[in-house]
């Protein structure tokens, strides 16, 4: 099947467009046609079952590691941006990074404001450009994270109606780290985690286009043991009741198999942090501990990169069905 009436180029001449390949599964016989919107991507991902990869950066080497990665399979990707990581990197500066790499290569990559905790904030990110924001909500009452969500999904709308907003429901903790355990309030039992009559109200009430819930998944990895299993049927439940996208976060330390069933269920968009962290830092440790002299930063960061790039292609392979 041809996507001609649903595409359309960013730019650029024939003569410039990527080749992608044919057998690409985000791509038909169309091959050099990609579709516009992170909006399109993640409708087609839905309809393909699969997913796109979402992964955090805080500097150029971690956007170039991810940016290759996605280039050598031929599939779109998402980076995202914490709060404390567009401190570091800048907000202005991280969307003229990804834009400046979309727009050279006329390749599918966006940026997403992640877990973003104040409307302040959101309008930062908004302004700048982002192509799409979390609103992160868990923390506070439950009403409250309503009516802060619809706020901020009325003020995205209003600069960018393309514009994707997230929301979540159910705390997962915040840290991309390696745990020794479970974060304080992150407990993967069923009492705790996102109930379908929660998602259905919040859903209506505030507008967003996708939501992220807990659904036995938690950022971090922890240190001496697997990470809990993901609740498959709770995920087919919040996406039939909810009936956008399902976002999941904490991705890092979950096994292919959830991978590939949380997929079936319903997942759409998988981020990924704590893996390409700890992959960065054992490079760059290994590098230095080889080579003690050593001072030249693009030296020392080079395999540091090289492990990014080889995590964030693992999981991209695995969550295209490539």
């Amino acid at each position: 099947m041809c996507f001609e009436n649903k595409v359309k180029w960013c730019g650029g001449d024939v003569k410039h467009r990527p080749q992608f390949n044919l057998h690409h599964t985000f791509f038909s016989v169309c091959y050099n046609i990609f579709m516009k919107t992170l909006r399109e991507y993640v409708n087609l991902a839905e309809e393909k079952n699969i997913a796109i990869g979402h992964f955090n950066i805080s500097d150029t080497e971690g956007l170039h590691a991810i940016f290759n990665a996605a280039r050598n399979l031929n599939v779109p990707v998402i980076i995202g941006t914490s709060e404390g990581e567009r401190d570091f990197i800048g907000v202005k500066q991280a969307v003229a990074l990804v834009k400046s790499l979309r727009e050279e290569y006329d390749y599918p990559i966006f940026l997403n404001a992640d877990h973003t905790y104040s409307i302040d904030r959101i309008k930062e990110a908004v302004d700048a450009g982002y192509d799409s924001v979390i609103f992160d909500g868990t923390k506070i009452p439950f009403e409250e994270n309503i009516a802060k969500t619809k706020e901020a999904v009325l003020y995205a709308k209003s600069v960018n109606p393309e514009i994707i907003v997230e929301g979540e429901l159910g705390y997962i903790g915040t840290s991309s780290k390696v745990l020794d355990k479970l974060p304080e309030g992150a407990q993967i039992t069923k009492d705790v985690l996102t109930k379908p009559e929660e998602v259905s109200r919040y859903l209506k009430e505030t507008g967003v286009d996708m939501i992220a819930p807990a659904v036995g998944n938690l950022h971090g990895m922890l240190k001496n043991a697997e990470n809990p299993r993901l609740d498959i049927s709770l995920i087919s439940k919040l996406r039939e009741v909810g009936g956008v996208p399902v976002v999941l976060h904490g991705g890092s330390g979950i096994s292919d198999d959830d991978f590939k069933d949380a997929i079936r269920a319903g997942v759409s968009i998988i981020h990924i942090n704590t893996e390409i962290r700890l992959a960065y830092r054992n490079g760059i440790e290994e590098v230095i501990k080889n080579n003690l002299d050593e001072i030249a930063p693009y030296r020392l960061m080079e395999k540091g990169v090289l492990y990014m790039k080889e995590v964030a292609e693992k999981r991209l392979r695995l969550f295209s069905g490539l």
